[in-house]
């Protein structure tokens, strides 16, 4: 029964949330698009700020700005009325969160803010607040009811916010026509940085580890081929050293019904043409995104004269950490 309580409870709380983001439609109006506008031309940084659970909102909208192409830091309000103010510079930009609009340690800090002549967009949930009739900008995040029975903790509100703070830095990022490449630059670490950052040319298998069989090779010479490189495939070649085709551990099993002579047919009787193929500078993780589609475990590496140059499977991407 405690069990039943906790699942009603929490199914309560996401339909809440769920309906609060799903309102924020209503607001992206004029301006939306002013405060994008403001942000994508500005020649400083963003500086994001916010008290309380706002201010850990804030926070991540100011980390979530600064991954996608935006300069932007979080300023604590009461620190920045004790020194942290002089961060700011003419050409930044503010935006200060505040749910009630009323927050005193915001407040505090708008006057001066205004003094510097910097752009000030405000998200708050009234309209009619005080922070809201002072800034230049003010995005409307109000939500009908926290998902909080009490109605007191920051629930459904702060999850809107955190929303619409994506829904900004999204916006700009497409205007500013930021690519995977600019994204991998903020992100060299950990397994987000292998997978954008690493190219085929960086784990693919090369030289003499590279499978190759010529056309007049037989079905056992290739199978002696696949097993003493280990990648499951061995690639067939024409006498010009261009890629031929193919010949992996699953088209083994496909002509096993065809009961040949292995030591007599040749591989390019039985090989795969057309094969799928990559370039070396290729992404690893466009790479993955291919052999998933396509269903194939290993892929061929070749150079603009269609001559394999490397080769690699599902294995190498696992170890390097893309997969």
């Amino acid at each position: 029964m405690v069990f039943e309580t906790f699942r009603a409870q929490a199914l309560q709380v996401l339909r809440i949330e769920a309906e609060a983001v799903r309102q924020l439609e209503q607001y992206l109006n004029a301006d939306f698009e002013h405060a994008c506008q403001l942000i994508l031309q500005a020649k400083g940084k963003v500086i994001v700020s916010g008290i309380g659970k706002s201010g850990h909102i804030a926070n991540k909208i100011a980390a979530t700005l600064a991954s996608t192409g935006t300069p932007a830091f979080f300023v604590h309000p009461g620190e920045a009325s004790h020194g942290d103010l002089g961060m700011l510079s003419a050409n930044d930009i503010v935006i200060a969160i505040s749910n009630s609009g009323e927050t005193s340690e915001v407040l505090t800090i708008v006057p001066v803010i205004k003094r510097l002549g910097i752009p000030l967009i405000a998200m708050t949930g009234k309209p009619e607040s005080t922070l809201a009739k002072l800034a230049d900008v003010h995005i409307c995040v109000a939500v009908t009811q926290e998902a909080c029975p009490l109605g007191l903790a920051p629930t459904a509100s702060t999850t809107a916010t955190l929303a619409m703070g994506d829904a900004i830095a999204v916006a700009v990022l497409d205007a500013r026509g930021f690519s995977a490449d600019d994204f991998a630059l903020s992100h060299p670490g950990g397994s987000l940085g292998r997978k954008l950052l690493l190219r085929l040319e960086d784990l693919m298998h090369q030289g003499d580890l590279v499978p190759i069989v010529t056309r007049r090779a037989t079905i056992k010479d290739a199978l002696l081929e696949i097993s003493k490189k280990g990648l499951g495939m061995t690639t067939i070649v024409n006498n010009d050293g261009s890629l031929a085709g193919i010949f992996t551990d699953g088209d083994l099993r496909r002509i096993l019904d065809q009961r040949l002579d292995i030591h007599t047919t040749l591989i390019e009787q039985v090989m795969t043409v057309n094969c799928i193929t990559a370039k070396a500078d290729m992404l690893a993780a466009e790479a993955l995104n291919i052999m998933q589609q396509k269903k194939i475990n290993g892929l061929v590496i070749v150079d603009a004269t269609r001559k394999p140059i490397g080769a690699m499977n599902m294995h190498d991407l696992l170890k390097a950490g893309v997969l």
